[in-house]
């Protein structure tokens, strides 16, 4: 990898951290050509610490490692994304990220609409929330829209109507979305086991 030290004077250049799981960006931190050899050799990312003016393997002290799993040069050869699995906080004042943000996995709007899901089932008026109405019904009803919704599904998916299909496949996946809360679990809890089955 043909990485540019010497574009800056201090010849650190910056790596961007990010969870290799959940794509977040844990911190920002500086690496000279010693401190990138040093990850690359151990797995365990290490930066050159400007304050202590040194190496510093993130994790020597508290045992937080960044455990490494890919290294990425930008376009200019003088940044790096480095992605890692790490074990535990990130942030040195307690938090998974610099940012204080927690490190999940953000499934972007369907991780949106299983929030508003769980906030009408916990908070809506169930004469004014479909949402919160089903709830109300109970198990069975719900898995039986799933069930209805899905035989929709089938039957558009063998005539040429696109937008009826895509409509029923709307339905079909917020139904599940509800029946899956409705048993205690969410998207990630699926993901988690179609990703067991990867060979």
């Amino acid at each position: 990898m043909n990485i540019d030290f010497s574009k800056n004077t201090d010849g650190l250049i910056p790596a961007i951290i990010q969870d290799s799981e959940t794509k977040n960006v844990l911190m920002l931190g500086y690496m000279n050509a010693e401190a990138y050899a040093k990850t690359v050799e151990t797995n365990k990312v290490t930066f050159y610490s400007r304050s202590k003016k040194r190496l510093w393997t993130k994790g020597e002290e508290s045992g937080n490692f960044l455990n490494l799993i890919d290294l990425k040069n930008d376009c200019d050869n003088d940044t790096l994304l480095i992605q890692v699995k790490p074990e535990g906080p990130t942030c040195h004042k307690g938090s998974d990220t610099c940012w204080a943000q927690e490190n999940k996995i953000d499934y972007g709007f369907i991780s949106k609409l299983e929030n508003t899901i769980k906030t009408r089932r916990e908070n809506a008026d169930s004469e004014k929330s479909y949402v919160a109405s089903l709830f109300q019904l109970g198990i069975n009803k719900i898995a039986q829209k799933v069930g209805e919704e899905a035989i929709e599904v089938v039957i558009e998916a063998k005539d040429d109507n696109d937008d009826l299909f895509l409509s029923e496949s709307a339905d079909l996946l917020f139904h599940y979305l509800i029946l899956l809360q409705a048993k205690g679990f969410q998207i990630e809890d699926v993901v988690k086991v179609l990703k067991s089955r990867q060979k």
